[in-house]
């Protein structure tokens, strides 16, 4: 550390912790929490709770990763506590709250077990120190200050004066008002200050541009690679064990998969594990989201009204800490598409130009503004966004102006009550790309929009300017990867949504009753909403409702690795039972207009010859390759998936993630005919 060359004028010395202060081994973090969640399972098990450490880690790095992404999209300081993400943890897998302390107890002793003393550091400090100069430690950690310092005294004894932890204060260095506390605490101006640390940005850029004199003591590029290695490694073990039946913390609650010979069956043995995780994790972000102020989630019409079903289910089954707000909001791309475009987005009209390529802007004209018009030869030109934006603010474009004026006001009523004030808004629907987050974001400037998705896939190959805003839960990335069983849901999307969607009509406009109450023509009835979905849905509810109330989300978590598995097979390798329960009837093409796409009636009337040189425009490749190839399929099928695979092995090479040839298939997308002609997706 000779390169240390302390100002004269400094007061105060202010260390980094970790990798500068405590020195880290090879080990990675995904390794220090496996280590520490094997650990804890083996005194869970000691006090009569056996839960697996895969199932532990599981809930530990989906409580911490969403709690980060939560903490990122805030606009308020703030940052994530470890005692937090561990109460969380406890909180899901139905383990009793009083074990948080000696779970936080293991971290600190992993922790110990893979740190070593700066000892150069300490020596060079404690001359400063004498000098007369205070020594404080001031790390960003999820750790309380009290943790830090514990690890510190360990190896360094009395070194420090202080110890400032972000966690404890709310705030990082690698924003800089964390440097602005400890200057007001300790009562010393910015250039008497003096820091010292590994990170680039958080412990040099940051504070030099608030006035602090820094020293950047880097750790060998090398160890990072070395540190990746480590953690690939652990994570391989992981994705096999997540795939194998977990242990069990009760009686299984599902059907056997191998029985579930119906659709209410299948529901419950396959659907139901799937939605009681995917509300674990909505409810893990929402109650991060909920420490920086109200941040309601708002269940987007139509796929999010059984989101919400099942997560209010899940939630009130488990008794989970009712800290968020859940409503449902009246809305779809269309909606959403009128907001904008009062606004004049780009997003907007890159969002009706792919919905509507080569049809006319009288056709656009109708969908927006709700009804038909008698228009000029102009409006009868293919859609163009500025040529567009002329016309509708042209005289010619007045009626259309003012409808979709007036239904944007009643929207933004309707979304003004289900906010009730809040200003962080959290939206929830099934995916994929997130046209209503994005639509939503520039028609009402005035709120932030953050999203949440069963999965988050660029389809469309447009913008992603908003996807650091929108949290896929099982699914980022590019397309179907074979490595990674929830991806599957990409072979066959149209599933996933007729699943989560009620029977009723997608949103397209509002209304203003007598009585001044807004109401929408997709307003459900009275009644039990569940009637209004299919058997799958039931089923999985119904596994919900029979979830234990002590360790229920252990169980579920527990039952949706196998249960992932089973839907990757159904639709991957379908049989005839498969075929029979997963088929997908008439899917409305939407965004204002009527027409409907039949995928159970696409093959109809073609020779088998036709049916294969189309197969790429099929919604479900596999299934109409089962249904019309019943010898053959045991041989396409495989030469399937290993091309699949083949492509998902370049993908990764080349850093995408995934197939791109796997994309999930809407009725957006141009289709190979004769297998269907609409050019409009369904999401």
């Amino acid at each position: 550390m000779t390169n240390i060359v302390v100002p004269d004028k400094t007061v105060l010395i202010t260390t980094d912790v970790f990798d500068t202060l405590l020195l880290r081994s090879i080990r990675s973090e995904t390794s220090r929490i496996d280590i520490a969640e094997r650990m804890f399972s083996r005194s869970l098990r000691d006090h009569g709770h056996d839960v697996s450490s895969d199932l532990l880690i599981r809930a530990r790095r989906s409580a911490q990763k969403l709690a980060f992404l939560a903490m990122g999209r805030s606009t308020i300081p703030q940052e994530v506590r470890l005692a937090d993400i561990v109460a969380r943890q406890l909180a899901i897998l139905g383990l009793p709250a009083g074990f948080a302390d000696m779970r936080l107890r293991m971290e600190v002793e992993v922790e110990m077990q893979s740190l070593s003393a700066n000892r150069t550091l300490a020596d060079r400090l404690r001359q400063e120190r004498q000098k007369g100069r205070r020594i404080v430690a001031v790390s960003d950690t999820t750790l309380s200050t009290e943790q830090v310092a514990t690890l510190i005294r360990h190896f360094h004894g009395d070194l420090v004066d202080a110890v400032y932890a972000s966690a404890d204060h709310g705030c990082t260095k690698h924003r800089g008002e964390f440097f602005d506390v400890v200057a007001a605490a300790e009562g010393v101006a910015a250039g008497d200050m003096f820091h010292i640390g590994d990170d680039p940005r958080a412990d040099v850029a940051v504070p030099a541009t608030l006035g602090i004199a820094t020293c950047h003591v880097p750790r060998p590029r090398a160890l990072a690679y070395v540190r990746k290695l480590n953690a690939a490694a652990v994570m391989l073990r992981r994705k096999a064990a997540r795939n194998r039946p977990a242990v069990r913390t009760g009686p299984s609650v599902s059907v056997p998969m191998e029985i579930a010979d119906s659709a209410h069956a299948f529901g419950r043995a396959v659907f139901g594990p799937i939605m009681a995780e995917m509300s674990l994790l909505i409810w893990l972000y929402g109650v991060e989201a909920q420490r920086s102020g109200q941040a309601p989630l708002l269940f987007c019409m139509r796929g999010g009204m059984g989101m919400r079903l099942a997560f209010d289910r899940t939630v009130a089954r488990l008794a989970l800490p009712q800290d968020v707000t859940t409503r449902l909001l009246y809305v779809s791309r269309l909606i959403a598409a009128r907001s904008a475009i009062l606004q004049e987005s780009p997003s907007a009209l890159a969002e009706i130009g792919y919905e509507f390529r080569d049809q006319p802007m009288s056709m656009v004209a109708r969908a927006l503004g709700g009804r038909s018009y008698t228009l000029p030869d102009a409006w009868s030109q293919p859609f163009d966004g500025p040529t567009f934006l002329d016309l509708l603010n042209s005289p010619t474009g007045d009626d259309i102006l003012d409808d979709i004026m007036q239904q944007d006001a009643l929207f933004a009523r309707h979304l003004d009550d289900v906010c009730a004030g809040a200003h962080r808004v959290i939206l929830c629907d099934t995916g994929l790309y997130g046209s209503t987050l994005r639509l939503l974001s520039d028609g009402f400037p005035d709120k932030r929009f953050e999203g949440l998705q069963i999965a988050r896939v660029n389809y469309k190959r447009q913008s992603t300017s908003h996807f650091p805003r929108l949290t896929g839960l099982f699914v980022e990335g590019h397309g179907y990867n074979p490595f990674d069983a929830p991806t599957v849901v990409l072979r066959f999307w149209h599933l996933i949504e007729s699943v989560f969607e009620p029977d009723l009509p997608s949103v397209r406009h509002f209304s203003k009753s007598t009585d001044g109450l807004v109401s929408t023509n997709s307003k459900h009835p009275d009644g039990n909403a569940e009637d209004m979905f299919g058997a799958l849905m039931r089923g999985a509810l119904s596994y919900i409702d029979d979830l234990p109330a002590v360790a229920g989300g252990a169980q579920a978590m527990a039952d949706a690795g196998p249960a992932w598995v089973r839907l990757r097979k159904a639709i991957l390798r379908p049989d005839a039972n498969d075929l029979r329960i997963l088929s997908v009837g008439s899917r409305s093409i939407d965004f204002g207009r009527d027409d409907k796409v039949d995928l159970n009636s696409a093959t109809t009337g073609l020779s088998k010859l036709e049916i294969l040189t189309t197969l790429k425009g099929a919604f479900w490749r596999e299934g109409v390759i089962s249904r019309h190839f019943p010898i053959l399929k045991h041989v396409i099928l495989p030469v399937l998936e290993m091309t699949q695979t083949a492509k998902s092995l370049f993908a990764v090479r080349r850093g995408s993630g995934g197939s791109a040839d796997a994309v999930p298939r809407t009725a957006s997308q141009e289709p190979a005919p004769p297998f269907h002609t609409a050019k409009e997706p369904l999401v």
